[in-house]
């Protein structure tokens, strides 16, 4: 059993409807696959074949891996969060200290990251950073281009 992941109602739901999809729509027609390629005959030479069972084997993965994250979720209640400290599902105003630029992120589940909209992972370099940071505080995020620091000037709730 692996620890548990925290999601917003909307992030679970997605992992959910995606666990279904698989099942319901992927699954059958793969299966269909194999079974039109095993119709055309000699199995040992037919790469049809070959590759569908290979698909399957890749969607059974993925299958699994969302089960294990579906059953080991937990949802997030905003009502008693704390806004001192930046943790999961926090908005966080930062000001890179170098430049002066400020930056606002929300920090998510790493199936939640989209870093184009300021959704980043907890587990991302600049997620650790800034966890359990306070108002004030400064983050040295350690990234591939070397140590940025992040002063943290803002926190609030990721829905507010």
């Amino acid at each position: 059993m692996s620890n548990p992941a925290y999601y917003t109602e909307e992030g679970l739901k997605k992992l959910v409807d995606e666990l279904n999809r698989l099942k319901t729509v992927d699954r059958p027609h793969i299966s269909q696959q194999i079974a039109d390629a095993r119709d055309k005959g000699d199995l040992s030479e037919n790469a049809e074949y070959h590759a569908a069972k290979e698909d399957q084997g890749l969607l059974e993965a993925r299958i699994a891996k969302l089960e294990e994250v579906v059953a080991n979720a937990r949802i997030i209640d905003s009502s008693k969060m704390d806004t001192s400290r930046v943790y999961i599902h926090t908005r966080v105003m930062v000001r890179h200290v170098d430049n002066n630029s400020q930056r606002e992120f929300t920090i998510v589940a790493e199936s939640e990251a989209d870093v184009r909209s300021g959704k980043i992972s907890v587990t991302s370099p600049i997620g650790k950073g800034l966890l359990g940071k306070a108002r004030g505080e400064v983050a040295a995020v350690i990234t591939p281009a070397g140590t940025t620091r992040f002063e943290v000037l803002e926190i609030s709730l990721a829905n507010a």
